[in-house]
């Protein structure tokens, strides 16, 4: 196949604006470097191309773990892999400047000495897939990833949804709905790589575009799309600072406290009392719970609202209302879940870059992002005053902590094959 003649073809110029937002000629040293990588460790050229995208949650803040909903949406980072098919059932992944992965398909067993690698993901994903009775076979795959660490976007589940997708393709024949995928790798973070997760960041890689996720049932969430129509915004995702250290307690204690709540009502999850029943009883429940507690419940069942909010405002282009559930959600996160910064620590680092950037020209939309306590925030600004914004983030926050994204139709996809 000649890749060359492909990275100079128009229909390349159109895969590169559907990933990535726009054609930047660099995106094709990027993939001609993954070819160069192919050659030289195997000789020949790859057969096909894979894109696996970061994500962002957009309205939902730890809904989740309580059978709630969430909005959230691909974006134009991916880890990309070129990827070529082998017949003796090893998986070998390498990147640049790492030593290759090695997994025989045979032999997938659980090695503590594993854990917290990467290989043990891709053990995870193939032991997922051999469970559920599907086919599973070798590859070569040579990576490259521009999805920032850290940064609470999800490059661990990208990297698991890479593996996900070109086994679903190379052996399955591409037929494996998203849900599939996204437990798969759901699994391999859990059950093998070692970190407890729930199944939203998995999901919106597997979907792709912008999805409300309804986690009524974690093993059938009921999934709604919808078309980004705002084109005039820019999304922002900035890492404020802070350490992730010794923060697993404020974590843990979100879901604890709202099940606490759920407990004295007779239910297991926030999501197993009714919002009026929650609403009649709240005054009974003092003394009975933690006054955090029953702030944290008011904050579950109003996120609830706004993602249903923010959700048809993007089916209907309502940009106001879509900004101003963005927005809510971000203050009700800082006053009623209260996971800006952590009781025990003396780091404010994201009420400190939130206050920074209000009344800021050009933006409109912003809120923490993910877990909290430490770590990123999401900002949305008006196109015609983003290269202005930018600068200002950059000498608030340093260039390297600053993420301008789009969001993108696709997640987890094969985008040069066969």
């Amino acid at each position: 196949m000649a890749f060359d003649k492909i990275f100079e073809s128009n229909n390349f110029k159109t895969i590169c604006r559907d990933l990535y937002g726009e054609f930047n000629p660099d995106k094709v040293k990027t993939y001609q470097g993954l070819v160069d990588m192919h050659v030289g460790e195997l000789g020949y050229e790859p057969e096909e191309f894979y894109s696996s995208s970061g994500r962002i949650e957009i309205v939902g803040n730890h809904t989740d773990h309580n059978a709630g909903k969430v909005l959230c949406a691909a974006i134009t980072v991916d880890t990309l892999s070129a990827v070529s098919r082998r017949d003796d059932g090893l998986i070998k992944v390498k990147s640049h400047g790492y030593p290759a992965m090695n997994v025989d398909v045979n032999d997938v067993a659980f090695n503590l000495d594993e854990v917290g690698t990467s290989t043990a993901i891709i053990k995870g994903v193939v032991d997922y897939f051999l469970r559920a009775g599907k086919k599973v076979g070798g590859f070569n795959a040579y990576t490259t990833s521009n999805v920032p660490k850290g940064s609470g976007v999800s490059s661990s589940s990208a990297f698991e949804l890479l593996i996900a997708e070109i086994l679903n393709v190379l052996y399955n024949d591409g037929t494996l709905d998203p849900v599939f995928k996204a437990k798969a790798s759901q699994y391999a973070e859990c059950a093998y790589f070692g970190k407890p997760c729930g199944l939203m960041d998995q999901s919106a890689i597997a979907l792709g575009g912008v999805n409300m996720i309804d986690f009524h049932s974690f093993e059938t969430p009921i999934i709604e799309s919808a078309e980004w129509k705002f084109d005039d915004l820019d999304v922002y995702v900035i890492a404020t600072g802070g350490d992730h250290c010794d923060l697993t307690d404020d974590y843990a204690a979100i879901p604890q406290e709202m099940r606490s709540v759920a407990e004295v009502l007779g239910g297991k999850l926030l999501r197993d009392v009714a919002p009026e029943a929650f609403y009649n009883e709240k005054a009974n429940l003092v003394g009975k719970v933690s006054d955090r507690a029953l702030l944290r419940a008011e904050h579950y069942y109003e996120e609830n609202l706004r993602v249903e909010k923010a959700f048809k405002a993007v089916c209907d282009g309502d940009e106001a209302t879509f900004l101003q559930m963005v927005n809510e959600s971000g203050i009700s996160s800082r006053y009623k879940l209260q996971n800006l910064y952590s009781p025990k620590g003396k780091s404010h680092a994201l009420e400190d870059a939130l206050d920074s950037i209000e009344g800021m020209d050009g933006v409109v939309g912003k809120r923490v992002h993910g877990g909290g306590f430490a770590g990123t925030i999401l900002v949305f600004v008006k196109k015609a005053s983003s290269s202005s914004a930018n600068e200002r983030f950059k000498s608030l926050f340093g260039a390297n902590n600053v993420f301008k994204l789009s969001i993108r139709p696709c997640g987890a996809v094969r985008v040069i094959g066969r």
